[in-house]
């Protein structure tokens, strides 16, 4: 049997090219796939105007900003680390179930610094 040349990773900007195609592929089926992504994902949208709205100084801004993000961040890594203990199997297993509830946990603690940076900073 014949085989394969071995493909030469792509490298400067076709590297470049190729890895925002796969994080915009990541980011399109995050949204398709995942309510939390969407709906934090308009948190972002509307969170962003207010924070530029709300404050006039723009260490406070960024703040406010980043701590939206970081929601969604964090729980784009929640997501895959769901999808990747499925992939191994949907069976319960109690390391499965503790990747899965520290990762949800990542997500909480991320949300309750979100809630705790704007109030800080708007009250």
């Amino acid at each position: 049997m014949k085989e394969k040349p071995a493909k030469t990773p792509a490298t400067g900007l076709a590297r470049l090219r190729l890895a925002t195609i796969n994080s915009i592929n990541g980011l399109t089926k995050a949204w398709k796939s995942e309510q939390a992504v969407r709906q934090e994902i308009f948190l972002i949208a509307g969170g962003i105007p207010l924070a530029l709205y709300l404050t006039s100084n723009n260490v406070e801004r960024a703040v406010l900003i980043i701590s939206l993000v970081m929601v969604l961040v964090v729980e784009l890594l929640n997501t895959a680390i769901e999808t990747a203990i499925d992939r191994i199997g949907l069976e319960h297993h109690p390391l499965s179930g503790l990747a899965k509830d520290v990762s949800s946990a990542a997500v909480l603690i991320t949300v309750i610094l979100l809630i705790t940076v704007w109030s800080l900073i708007l009250l």
